[in-house]
């Protein structure tokens, strides 16, 4: 089709017999001319069904105004997108202002929505799946926009974070993105998303969590276990659950990647095979993406923990009840943060540890390499060496041969000596190179 829109304008007044010579070789239907022609006519005002005359879009005004050229580029792609609604009608300039008018032109799009799933302090799914403006999410939870990028799925490659604001936790850690306050936890695309297994499973660990941390069993004197209400704030438990689902999945990505490598390592010890060093090309790469993974999770958490101001900002809840705490009382927070810490260190140490492993097999295996190599090399220098005696040899036989009169053509015995020399000659430089050789390795080792 595109094409064709150069001739469009010579099409209309009659001067173009492309699409007609198209026509009669059988490569273009038959309507189709009288077709394009419908197409190419002059833009004018639509008029509804029901008699009302309605107004162009600004961008079909600009086309009706210009060349026939742009009305069929409009037009062309207006009709490539039958689905796409009618436009409604812009605002009047002479009565609306420029303000009017520019919020008219904004169209909103997806990069404008955030889509999450939203749990009470019970567990309890209150809003799932809903798709709320970035502009709400923000006036409804005290946030400004530059907090909601570390939040949004579409910004890839992003660091993890925990980020403490006035009334809310962000939270950014591996598959999870969560918005924690006093009442309330929101997840960030977390239903419906492309890979929402890992979702689906955070929100059912999150209940449970949430509702066996409400209440805990109190043994009284008489030996009657009753149930009675945490006095742990909701936000440390939501915050907790984030963090038991954040250590769950690095140990079990750990556990699965390791028994990989392990298996592939005592495979290699006894038998080097070019195939598996591939996979252990590949699964190094692994580990070394997994480690700086949980290294940076690591370092998300000591960031908070070396802030003060950070750590008593997270009590939420006495927030809420305008209760005063100093900056450096924050101990029940600290002790909590410091065990995940401790569980994310051991998976470092761990995952450092198999790496050094690998590297070390990758030590032996190229020296293993290097020894078959040398032993290649080792024969290749004795093939030349007897090459080269045998050259000596070939060499006399190559004198006596030629048919040039010597004095030795009758002589009875001549065969025998020649043969003799040639024989001496090739044992002896075989000799002296394999000597030769043995001294130059013993210099070396």
């Amino acid at each position: 089709m595109f094409d064709l829109l150069p001739d469009l304008e010579s099409l209309r007044r009659g001067r173009s017999h492309k699409v007609e010579k198209a026509v009669e070789q059988g490569k273009v239907k038959q309507g189709f001319t009288l077709d394009l022609k419908h197409r190419t006519r002059p833009l004018k005002d639509v008029k509804s069904p029901s008699g009302q005359q309605h107004r162009h879009h600004p961008r079909a005004s600009a086309a009706e105004s210009g060349s026939p050229l742009m009305q069929e580029v409009y037009r062309y792609q207006r009709s490539a997108n039958p689905s796409t609604q009618p436009l409604p009608d812009p605002p009047d300039p002479e009565s609306g202002s420029e303000a009017q008018t520019r919020i008219y032109q904004s169209q909103p799009t997806s990069d404008l929505t955030l889509r999450c799933t939203e749990l009470d302090m019970h567990g309890n799914i209150t809003v799932r799946a809903g798709e709320f403006q970035k502009s709400e999410l923000c006036a409804q939870h005290g946030l400004q926009a530059r907090d909601l990028r570390k939040i949004d799925s579409k910004f890839v490659n992003q660091m993890p974070a925990i980020l403490v604001r006035k009334h809310a936790i962000l939270v950014n850690l591996l598959h999870i993105r969560a918005l924690i306050e006093a009442d309330r936890i929101v997840l960030f695309d977390s239903i419906g998303a492309p890979s929402n297994y890992n979702q689906s499973i955070l929100i059912y660990e999150l209940q449970e969590h949430l509702r066996s941390s409400s209440t805990r069993t109190i043994t009284t004197d008489s030996g009657i276990a009753v149930d009675t209400e945490s006095t742990q704030p909701f936000e440390f438990r939501a915050l907790e659950a984030v963090l038991i689902s954040v250590v769950s999945t690095l140990q079990s990505d750990e556990e699965i990647l390791v028994n990989l490598v392990q298996n592939l390592l005592a495979y290699l010890e006894a038998s080097v095979d070019r195939s598996k060093l591939r996979e252990l090309l590949q699964y190094s790469k692994r580990l070394s993406r997994f480690e700086q993974k949980v290294l940076n999770i690591r370092d998300a958490i000591e960031e908070v923990l070396e802030q003060d101001e950070d750590l008593a900002g997270m009590y939420l809840t006495q927030k809420l009840k305008d209760s005063h705490r100093e900056i450096d009382d924050h101990e029940e927070v600290e002790l909590m943060m410091e065990t995940y810490l401790k569980q994310v260190e051991e998976i470092v140490n761990h995952i450092e540890s198999v790496s050094s492993h690998v590297r070390t097999t990758e030590d032996v295996v190229n020296i293993i390499l290097d020894s078959q190599r040398n032993s290649l090399l080792l024969l290749e220098i004795r093939l030349t060496i007897l090459t080269v005696a045998l050259s000596s040899g070939t060499f006399l036989s190559g004198l006596f041969g030629m048919n040039l009169i010597n004095s030795f053509e009758s002589h009875p015995n001549a065969f025998v000596a020649v043969s003799a020399i040639a024989i001496l000659s090739i044992a002896a430089l075989t000799v002296t190179g394999i000597r030769s050789m043995r001294k130059v390795l013993r210099r070396i080792n």
